[in-house]
């Protein structure tokens, strides 16, 4: 296997960042890729975030459902009349 080398890149003049090439093909980064940025100290870590699709509101929506069943609250309880 082969040993990973540590990659230097540069900030732009807008405060950019290019992320290496090879990382990015490694980790599927691709354009508009979110990230979540954490800095301290001399530290800056970046975790990639990925939006939750319709199925997974979907889940969350049936498992409310599930949950409000069983403790009895009926959808006219929560709906407000316009």
């Amino acid at each position: 296997m082969k040993e990973k080398e540590v990659q230097l890149t540069t900030t732009s003049p807008k405060g950019q960042v290019v992320i290496p090439q090879e990382i990015r093909e490694e980790m599927g980064i691709e354009t508009g890729t979110k990230f979540a940025v954490y800095g301290r100290g001399d530290t800056i870590l970046f975790k990639r975030i990925e939006l939750p699709t319709a199925k997974d509101f979907e889940k969350l929506a049936s498992f409310g459902r599930t949950f409000a069943r069983k403790k009895g609250i009926k959808e006219k309880d929560v709906l407000e009349d316009d």
